[in-house]
């Protein structure tokens, strides 16, 4: 077993940690002083109880994870080997899908081990690792997984550069290295995915569900328009779904190719489907003076984004930009409005739906809400955790 350190937790926190969040905060902890990342630590009160055993590792949500309240547990291979067999087995009806051949296959804290994700994508791997201290572990994770998992090869994307961004570098690191763009399926759908180009591959997984409601119940004969539309998915969703056209808007040069592959690889005609590399903030104030009008408007920021004339942040900025769709919808029209911001909930982002369409002096209704898909396990006292908030609103005459 590894040394263990003892550290003591703030009162103030304790009671988070008693009722199931994992996550150390950075002011929570006394005696950190000396420790290395991936240290084990024993966490007790002010009185000397033991709280949790868990890890220190610096990371943009804070300073490391409790992994278990036994103190008779040992943070050892066999823990790491137990929790990845047990999210590997809870995956057992993605497996059996022959529609979905990507998914979430360990989910940090919702899977028991905070601080890493793995991702599926056919036939190879990707972990995501969110410390210098969870990474100190990667041999016990690559084992485990080896042990448990059927794959050709694993990549990582490391993102314990300042405030949790991407390291840039290669990305293979086990087995057998693929040839990238691979296709992978989801309910069915065909997506481009590279595992080796920088921080993102192509398609979130998470909105899974959304994509296949957008193609199942709401596209059917619609005009789309789709603003930061990165890789296109939606608007794949939403052609298969049988839409009257699609408009696919993002700053990225590179969304153009990727977008145009993904409905190549899905036999869609580009003729109905339109492409613009815009600042979204400009389509809009484009889409006003042109009295462009759209049957359904997806709004899919990311929590942060900065152009040149532009800076948008989700906690600040959202009700604005959903004032700024809501004129280009028609009357009866749907939004699909969603966002990844951990710092606020869905009965905040109801009020900034609320906000927005007050401010146009419009009447809404919402018709359904996802949150995260199963496969993202999280935990109900960690906010930062349960993160994705998407809500359908259907414009009223």
């Amino acid at each position: 077993m590894m040394t263990v350190k003892q550290v003591t937790i703030e009162e103030a926190f304790e009671k988070s940690i008693r009722n199931g969040s994992p996550l150390l905060y950075k002011d929570s902890l006394r005696g950190i002083k000396g420790l290395h990342e991936g240290q084990v630590i024993d966490v007790k009160n002010n009185a000397g109880k033991f709280i949790g055993r868990g890890y220190y590792a610096i990371q943009n949500k804070g300073i490391g994870w409790i992994l278990t309240t036994n103190p008779q547990e040992a943070i050892d291979y066999s823990f790491f080997e137990g929790k990845i067999k047990a999210a590997n087995n809870r995956r057992a009806a993605l497996y059996h899908d022959n529609e979905t051949t990507a998914f979430r296959l360990f989910n940090g804290e919702g899977d028991g081990i905070g601080g890493f994700t793995v991702d599926k994508y056919d036939q190879y791997l990707l972990i995501q690792w969110y410390s210098k201290g969870i990474y100190e572990y990667k041999e016990w994770i690559i084992k485990a997984l080896d042990t448990h998992v059927e794959f050709k090869g694993i990549y990582e994307k490391k993102r314990f550069d300042t405030n949790g961004t991407y390291v840039e570098g290669d990305d293979f690191t086990f087995g057998e290295p693929g040839e990238f763009p691979i296709m992978v399926k989801e309910s069915g759908m065909n997506f481009a995915v590279d595992l080796n180009e920088g921080a993102m591959t192509g398609i979130f997984l998470d909105q899974r569900e959304v994509r296949k409601t957008i193609r199942d119940k709401y596209a059917q004969g619609k005009d789309v328009l789709n603003t930061f539309s990165y890789t296109g998915a939606f608007s794949v969703a939403a052609a298969i779904g049988g839409s009257k056209s699609t408009t696919s808007v993002d700053l990225a040069n590179r969304s153009r190719a990727k977008t145009s592959l993904n409905f190549e690889y899905n036999d869609i005609s580009l003729t109905d489907q339109k492409i613009v590399v815009e600042d979204v903030f400009h389509y809009f104030k484009y889409a006003v003076k042109k009295q462009l009008a759209f049957d359904m408007v997806i709004l899919d920021p990311p929590s942060f984004a900065r152009s040149k004339k532009h800076t948008f942040s989700a906690a600040k900025d959202y009700a604005n930009l959903l004032k700024e769709a809501i004129s280009i919808t028609k009357q009866s029209g749907v939004i699909v409005a969603s966002t990844n911001c951990s710092t606020f909930d869905m009965k905040k982002f109801k009020q900034f739906i609320h906000e927005a369409f007050g401010k146009q002096k419009d009447r809404y209704t919402i018709l359904e809400e996802f949150g995260l898909p199963e496969d993202f396990a999280n935990i109900r006292h960690l906010k930062e955790s349960n993160y994705l908030k998407v809500v359908f609103i259907k414009k009223l005459k």
